[in-house]
């Protein structure tokens, strides 16, 4: 969260908070702005403790700002803090206390009421050096949450494909073959449930096999006669009881789990799909090549409303962590991964990059001269990524959506590298 000085004088607060925040209370150091003295305190994390808290300070500064340090930025700490006006919100990055922290005590012991002093310290004597965050509009923060919900959607079904996959090794392992290769489908749930073994399948009647796969859409008859050849002579992993009853329950429990997870994440596609349509930054978006319904209100959210946010398109390489980190000393110099940043939001720079490979000409060239050069794949997208940044910045900050051939023309037009592997391209395909 630092930035560099301001050329403007920061607005004058009345006081200053630091709060350590936790799930049960919140440490507090306070320091008017007229007065030395710190005081510190507790405040239960209960609705009403905390209105009634932010009440009284209120009174006591008259409804002037006050400037707070925490070190997050989203919670439900936040949430109540949101409510208030009169209160400027400065996130600490918790490395950067850290570090503030180890300054003065070696040891590295900790402890949440010195924790909330530093946080107090810090914003007193570096408040200068650090962003007032401003949070975006009611309509992006919505879509933000979809968004984060449906990616907690997706790696907690991930996750129980992997655990039905390992009880599958373990008793049924022919159903990892004949469920079909992504078991979160309604073809392998559906399958899982009605034959969870082995000798289930065999005692049903191949007639009633083969209607199961044809109302699923697998219709090739070769195919399913092969498939119901080898239902027929396949030998159990094991006949132990021992193992195939708590399997099979196993496999039920996870199998209701990831039915349900499947309606839940129909559900969420389609708020997010109203969401995104009702946003007025979907036009920007939208259209983007290679971004669809899932990439596209990611890609919204990332950038948000704000236009002071990002100041340059490099404010957002390095946020996301596309920009790698230059470390210097004496004689040594490093280029290196960034690994302290937003997962989700690197990823949804490196997947929207990698599915345009497959839509837009250019970044195909890009990213094939990426490979020649001996770059591997996450490298290569991670190259396009960050010129994709630089092109959507642009697009953001000028409100002006993404146009291909707008973009192909001004790579010609610079004497780009990359509109020469174009002129390759084409001439090939003509040839």
């Amino acid at each position: 969260m630092a930035r560099p000085a301001p050329t403007a004088p920061l607005p004058p607060v009345a006081a200053y908070l630091g709060i350590d925040w936790a799930d049960a209370h919140h440490d507090v150091a306070l320091q008017a702005a007229d007065a030395a003295a710190v005081e510190m305190g507790r405040v239960a994390h209960t609705p009403n403790a905390l209105a009634a808290w932010l009440a009284t300070l209120g009174a006591r500064f008259g409804g002037r700002p006050v400037a707070v340090a925490l070190e997050t930025s989203r919670g439900p700490l936040v949430h109540a803090l949101l409510e208030v006006p009169w209160l400027i919100l400065y996130p600490i990055n918790p490395r950067s206390l850290r570090r503030f922290r180890e300054a003065f005590t070696p040891s590295g012991a900790k402890d949440d009421g010195p924790d909330a002093r530093l946080l107090l310290e810090f914003l007193v004597k570096h408040r200068e050096r650090l962003t007032a965050w401003r949070p975006d509009d009611a309509a992006t923060r919505h879509l933000r949450a979809l968004v984060e919900q449906r990616r907690t959607a997706v790696e907690l079904r991930s996750q129980l494909v992997l655990q039905l996959q390992a009880t599958l090794k373990g008793y049924f392992p022919q159903a990892l073959t004949w469920a079909g290769a992504d078991l979160a489908r309604p073809l392998a749930l559906a399958f899982l449930k009605r034959w969870p073994t082995l000798a289930a399948l065999q005692r049903a009647r191949p007639a009633t096999v083969r209607r199961f796969y044809t109302s699923h859409g697998c219709r090739r008859a070769a195919r399913l006669d092969a498939r119901l050849a080898e239902m027929a002579t396949a030998l159990p992993l094991t006949h132990d009881a021992a193992i195939i009853a708590p399997s099979v329950l196993g496999v039920q429990l996870l199998v209701g789990q990831l039915e349900a997870l499947g309606v839940s994440l129909a559900t969420l596609d389609d708020a997010i799909a109203a969401a995104f349509a009702a946003h007025p930054e979907a036009p920007l978006f939208q259209a983007l090549p290679g971004a669809g319904a899932a990439l596209a209100p990611r890609l919204l959210v990332a950038f948000g409303t704000d236009r002071r946010r990002y100041a340059t398109a490099a404010d957002l390489q390095q946020e996301t962590g596309i920009a790698p980190v230059t470390l210097r000393s004496g004689q040594t110099c490093v280029v290196r991964w960034r690994w302290a940043v937003p997962t989700f939001l690197r990823q949804t720079f490196h997947e929207f990059a990698h599915h345009s490979v497959l839509h837009v000409p250019w970044a195909r060239a890009f990213y094939h001269a990426q490979r020649a050069r001996g770059k591997s794949h996450h490298v290569a997208v991670r190259a396009l990524a960050f010129k994709w940044i630089r092109v959507l910045w642009r697009c953001w900050q000028d409100r002006t959506p993404y146009d291909d051939a707008r973009y192909t023309r001004a790579l010609a037009s610079r004497g780009s590298p990359i509109a020469a592997h174009l002129d390759c391209a084409a001439m090939e395909a003509v040839a």
